[in-house]
Order: structure tokens, then sequence, then C-alpha cells
């Protein structure tokens, strides 16, 4: 049988679930306008066409440094109580209007802290945020839901307190914990207290690792730290050789530890040379538990569709590929069991089986 051809529109509906995306990668350009004009805060341009340009095209220079500079015009509209309240409900709009059914919002509450609101405030208002925003999905008959991950700065010296809000505010709408920031130099064992916490609190947590970094990122993050999932993990490839399973490989394999990969991003910072070669295929076809995520949608300038329809022009996925990583995706979120096994059975099979 020939496998039916997937389409752009086709793509769109399908279901889809991402569990690594961070809350000041994706504002919509027009929104970074409008919040910066506000605040008065000056951004490189002021036309949303060209600033969405701007974004992609300074995340394709190659330069981690000036990537990684590009936050600094998001983070900087989103200091006010106000600023998260539209971002959040938008950010889940956005979602919804790609066809996300699940997906978990990452970010680092320590960075919104420079207009005075404290650490509790932002958590809350960003929550607030987000509830509005499913509650609007819901009644537009597009629900979407999203759960939130806290992240530590692992270059800075509050992960702690970081991993104090996720206990905190678990039965509020956080799901985890992660830390993100400068792999490189900054050992995930360096915050070993903050996860031990976390795992005495039964709080689940990722770890970025195996992106800036190699092996030894994510040997600390999966042996050392205990991480339920990795955040990108392409690296692992280097505990590959010809197809056969290195140890910490073979690990991360055999017990079902995500891999939240995110093949834009990836390209972008160096870890991969293109979406024919990206991992996530080979690692797919080897059995590790990968999932699909756009990490960064404004700066990437993606969308979980795009990232769909990218796989299946250049790298030959079709739709058992695609509906295997969703899968996959619902069965590590950070939610129980019985919704996870609702999510699939209910939403993500049955709206394949639609959509097809």
């Amino acid at each position: 049988m020939t496998a039916p051809r997937i389409d752009t529109d086709t793509l769109r509906r399908l279901p889809k679930v991402v569990l690594h995306d961070h809350l000041d990668g994706g504002l919509r350009p027009a929104t970074l306008v409008e919040l910066a004009a506000e605040v008065g805060h000056q951004l490189p341009t002021t036309d949303p066409d060209e600033l969405a340009a701007w974004y992609v095209e300074a995340a394709n220079s190659g330069d981690l440094v000036r990537y990684i500079a590009t936050f600094e015009h998001t983070l900087a509209v989103m200091q006010t109580r106000e600023g998260l309240l539209r971002t959040a409900e938008e950010y889940v709009l956005d979602l919804a209007a790609d066809g996300v059914v699940y997906g978990e919002v990452r970010y680092a509450p320590e960075l919104n802290t420079r207009g005075g609101l404290s650490l509790p405030e932002v958590v809350e208002s960003v929550q607030e945020g987000l509830a509005a925003g499913m509650a609007k999905a819901a009644a537009a008959g597009t629900p979407v839901r999203v759960g939130t991950l806290l992240c530590g700065m692992r270059m800075f010296d509050r992960v702690a307190e970081a991993a104090d809000l996720a206990v905190a505010y678990r039965d509020a709408g956080v799901v985890g914990f992660d830390i993100a920031g400068a792999e490189d130099g900054f050992p995930p064992a360096d915050h070993l207290a903050a996860f031990e916490h976390l795992r005495r609190e039964s709080v689940p947590f990722t770890i970025h690792a195996g992106e800036a970094h190699g092996l030894p990122s994510i040997h600390q993050a999966v042996q050392v730290c205990g991480a339920q999932r990795i955040g990108h993990g392409v690296r692992l490839t280097e505990d590959i050789v010809d197809g056969k399973l290195g140890r910490l490989a073979s690990w991360v394999r055999d017990r079902r530890i995500a891999l939240e990969m995110c093949p834009t991003s990836n390209l972008q910072t160096g870890c991969a040379t293109s979406i024919a070669e990206h991992p996530i295929t080979a690692m797919k076809d080897l059995g590790f538990r990968v999932t699909l995520n756009t990490d960064n949608r404004l700066v990437s300038g993606t969308t979980m569709t795009r990232e769909m329809a990218l796989l299946v022009e250049q790298a030959g996925w079709g739709v058992e590929d695609l509906r295997t990583v969703t899968v996959n995706a619902v069965k590590s979120a950070f939610i129980p069991f019985d919704e996870r096994k609702a999510l699939i059975e209910d939403v993500v099979l049955p709206g394949y089986a639609a959509a097809l």
C-alpha cells in the first residue's frame, strides 16, 4: 500500500504534544512590539514582520552569544503582571491554533523579577494567564491542556528557590522542574541537592543535557541527578557506533527516558547539520523514546506543524512516525498515568484517525 500524502492542512489537523517549549522564546512579534512600547524598551525594529525575521536571522547566525541575547528583548516585556498575563494567555492560544492538545511550557521565574514582582507573584501571574488561554481555547472548540515546568538557571545561585517553587505550586498547574541556561561549564550535579529535594517531594524533572555539552552532561543528568527526561540529548549519539549502543545510550533507551528533541533549534545551535541527518530519525528507529518539540517558536520561527513538515519533507517521515513521537510525548508527560492514558486513547489516536 502507498502511504497517504501528508499535506500541510493534514499536518495542522493532527493532534500534537510538545514537552520542550520556552515561554520567553515564543512571544508573538506584534505583542512584543506593543509591550516594548509600553515599557519603553528599544527593539531592533518595531515592524512585527521585520522583527520576526530578525529573530530567525539571529538564531541562524551560528553565534550562540547572539542567539541567547535575543531573549533580552522578550524578557524585557515580561517583568510586569500585565505582560506575563498576556504572554501566557497568547502562548496557549497559539498552541491551540497549531493543533497542540497537550503542552508543557517552561520558564525561569527568577528572570521575571526585575520589575519588582516576587517569585510567587511571577508564578501566579503566569498560571492565571495560562488558565485564561485554556478557557478561551476550550470555548473556541480547540481545547488544550498546558502544564508548567519551572526552571532554575544553572549558572546562577537560585536553583534551590526555583525547586521550592515547583514543590509549592505542584497542585496549582506546575507539573515539573528543569534547569536551563549555559550547559558547558555548569554541570547538573552542581545542583544535586535541589534534585534530591524534588525526588523526596515526588516532583518530576527534566534536565537540559547533551546539547552544548556531551556525554558527561547526559550521564550526570540521568545517573547522578535522576532526570526522568533529557532536554535535547542529541549528543547521546556519541555513545552509538554503527548502530551499537554504549552503556549510557542503552540505559536511556531501555529505561524509556524521553529525549526532548528540537530539530530546528538544534540546527541553529550547531547540534545537528541538517533535518535529514538530525539524530531524531536514527534514534527513533533504534527504539529510543524520542519526542518532537519547538524549543523557542519566535526565536526559531517555527511551530509544531512546521517541525512535522520538515521531517516529512526532508527526513522521509510518514504518519506512523509522527504518531509514534506524539504518543511518546504523552507517555512521558509529567501528569498522572490515567490522564496520559486517556489523552492517548481519547484524543491522540482518534485525532490521527480522523485527520487521515
